[in-house]
């Protein structure tokens, strides 16, 4: 299946009509296709605007804080992992929160705003974007 989910926003009315400037933009990584659309799914659902990307290498030529207010990342995927990640876009925005729904975390969480282990509910993924952005705008 090829990966074109972070260019169909457009598709999803809910996106589309929250694209003022309180819309808030994920930058979803995980290896699993089928994770990574529901996931995309469920959040758009919400009013967020998600992008996404299969590996952490990808996900970092996609980074931008200007655009992405927030990182979710699953920890264990082909090449860089998810704690990697978070810990290289820690060095280039240190305020961009990143967390980590995942069935194993890592044993170092320095770089990590906040972990959700899986399996967990959805909504507390919500709630875990929810309040990182909050602390993000106080």
């Amino acid at each position: 299946m090829h990966d074109t989910e972070s260019q169909s926003s457009v598709d999803n009315p809910i996106s589309e009509n929250s694209s003022s400037s309180s819309a808030k933009t994920v930058l979803l990584v995980d290896g699993g296709d089928g994770f990574r659309v529901t996931t995309k799914w469920f959040l758009s659902n919400f009013g967020f605007t998600v992008e996404t990307a299969r590996s952490a290498e990808e996900a970092l030529t996609l980074f931008d804080p200007k655009t992405h207010d927030v990182i979710v990342t699953d920890n264990c995927m082909s090449g860089m992992t998810g704690a990697e990640l978070a810990h290289i876009v820690k060095l280039r925005s240190p305020s961009t929160p990143v967390l980590m729904y995942t069935e194993r975390p890592p044993k170092d969480i320095s770089c990590l705003d906040l972990v959700i282990q899986r399996p967990a509910h959805m909504l507390s993924l919500k709630e875990g974007v929810d309040c990182l952005l909050a602390s993000k705008t106080e």
